[in-house]
């Protein structure tokens, strides 16, 4: 099925996004690397973690939700370990700072756990475990969302847990193997997508305060007809976890892991009920391969994800891949062709220019 698209050149867009983030108060190289990040998550096809992110991270930022111009600041620290805080900056900009900092942990000793707590929104967490894998070290991820309900444990319709996502990263000389999924069915950026004329989510992503199964945006976000900024706030249903009880386990963990540990907080419960900011807790472990004593590492993972692609397809042209491959491939494809984007986002994030002072580029191209 097709759906209505506006396609942008990747340099135009990024440099288009980066422009926003200026004018809303970022220095430019902050501004320069938000929409970096952004734009790889929608490079890579993960649309919900891309630049239909930017109205709603401008509006955080007005209302002094996320910060501007952040640091990490180091709340305990030992050879192997560390808590960090964000201080509610920007998630592309505390991120990489969170993960270099594992970095030069594990490489000096081996293995390194890092808890980052109150950061804003820290986007694609594939991004942060090729970072890991560029510098030659496994990475294990889990996330959270202070104050960020939106799932329903399985068994019940009552938000308990944001999407909280989980990612590997394995480094081979060959490039990275990187699996990230969110816990919830679909990400919650998923539903934004399908809210703007986008793929529709499966049906039984979303659930109703009555238990009624449901693939409607407006069961997560409310009356949508007329808006271009969603606030799942309004939605009084639920995403639903993958996997029945093993996605709600897994969801679980990772709000003990990175909201209780790292001291962040957890999902809930929200005082007063009402949301307000929204800061990501991460619990990142760091291992390096050369560490553990073994040799050909690489070659044994190369060997192995070749006996796992050699099985037989299940449909006649079907293909068996691996982790990070589609984002591979869909890395190569959108940097020749462009970013496509709803015309609904593409409309929001040229009203959120508009509202800095900003022209949008005339180079966005209509597609069918």
């Amino acid at each position: 099925m097709a759906y209505e698209t506006t396609t942008v050149p990747t340099d135009v867009l990024q440099g288009f996004i980066a422009d926003i983030f200026t004018a809303a108060g970022c220095e430019r190289p902050e501004g320069e690397q938000v929409a970096k990040h952004l734009l790889s998550a929608n490079l890579t096809g993960h649309d919900s973690h891309g630049v239909i992110r930017t109205p709603r991270y401008i509006i955080w930022l007005q209302e002094g939700k996320v910060r501007a111009g952040q640091a990490l600041t180091v709340v305990h620290e030992t050879a192997t370990q560390a808590i960090l805080d964000g201080n509610y900056g920007f998630g592309q900009t505390i991120g990489p700072l969170a993960v270099d900092f594992g970095i030069a942990k594990a490489k000096q000793a081996g293995m390194a756990a890092i808890g980052l707590r109150n950061s804003g929104h820290i986007g694609r967490i594939g991004d942060w475990g090729e970072r890991a894998a560029e510098a030659g070290l496994i990475s294990i991820h889990f996330v959270n969302v202070q104050a960020g309900e939106l799932v329903a444990p399985y068994g019940g319709v009552d938000r308990r847990f944001s999407t909280n996502p989980i990612c590997i990263g394995v480094p081979t000389d060959k490039g990275p193997i990187i699996l990230d999924f969110a816990t919830s069915l679909v990400a919650e950026g998923k539903v934004l997508v399908a809210s703007n004329g986008g793929k529709p989510v499966p049906h039984g992503s979303l659930i109703e305060p009555s238990g009624k199964l449901s693939s409607d945006p407006r069961t997560l976000y409310g009356p949508i007809e007329g808006t271009h900024v969603r606030n799942s706030a309004n939605g009084e249903g639920a995403l639903r976890t993958f996997g029945d009880h093993k996605g709600s386990g897994l969801a679980f963990m990772c709000e003990l892991l990175a909201g209780c540990l790292t001291g962040g907080g957890t999902s809930g419960p929200i005082p007063g009920g009402k949301r307000g900011r929204i800061a990501n807790g991460m619990l990142s472990i760091y291992l390096s391969p050369g560490s553990f004593g073994t040799s050909g590492f690489s070659d044994a993972v190369h060997e192995y994800a070749h006996y796992v692609k050699a099985s037989r397809p299940a449909e006649a042209g079907g293909e068996v891949l691996i982790p990070g491959e589609p984002e591979t491939r869909m890395r190569e494809e959108r940097r020749r062709n462009g970013i496509p984007l709803q015309v609904e986002t593409w409309a929001a994030i040229c009203d959120t220019a508009r509202s800095l002072g900003l022209n949008p580029p005339a180079v966005a191209v209509p597609n069918g």
